[in-house]
C-alpha cells in the first residue's frame, strides 16, 4: 500500500518553487504543465493545478486564500528555528510564535496557497512523552 498527497494549487509552477526552496523536495515526475510529482519525503507530493472557483469536492468552490482544514500536513525538522526561516523565505507565513510542548515544538504555517501545514521538532521520547496505549 502507497500513500500519495494531492496538494491543489492555481499555479504548479510557484507550488513547485515554494515546496522545493521551502523543504528542500525534487521534482521527479511532470504531468504534462499542470502537474509535477515531488519527491523527498515518505510520501510523494503531487501538486496539482486546479483553477480557482473550480468545483473540488462535494460542491464546494476551490479557493486559495486561507483556509481551514482538518487534514494538514506535519513536517518534523531536526533544526525549527532553520526550517522555520526557510519556509517563510519561500513565502510561507507564520501563524504565531514556535510554541513548546512535552513532545516537542511546534509553529503553524501557511504555504503561499492558504494551506495549513505545521513544523514539529521532537525532543526526547517524541510523542511517546504524552502519548498512553491504545
Amino acid at each position: 500500500m502507497d500513500l500519495l498527497v494531492n496538494i491543489d494549487v492555481p499555479d504548479v509552477a510557484r507550488a513547485e518553487r515554494f515546496y522545493t526552496e521551502a523543504f528542500g523536495l525534487i521534482p521527479t515526475r511532470r504531468f504534462g504543465t499542470a502537474g509535477v510529482e515531488l519527491s523527498g519525503w515518505p510520501a510523494r507530493i503531487y501538486l496539482l493545478e486546479k483553477a480557482e472557483g473550480t468545483i473540488g469536492a462535494g460542491d464546494e468552490p476551490r479557493r486559495y486564500q486561507r483556509h481551514w482544514s482538518p487534514i494538514h500536513l506535519d513536517v518534523v525538522v531536526d533544526d525549527i528555528e532553520a526550517a522555520l526561516s526557510r519556509a517563510l523565505a519561500a513565502g510561507a507565513v507564520a501563524e504565531g510564535e514556535i510554541r513548546s510542548a512535552a513532545w516537542g515544538r511546534i509553529v503553524v504555517l501557511a504555504d503561499p496557497f492558504g494551506h495549513g501545514l505545521c513544523l514539529i521538532q521532537f525532543h526526547g521520547r517524541g510523542y511517546d512523552e504524552v502519548a498512553q496505549p491504545a
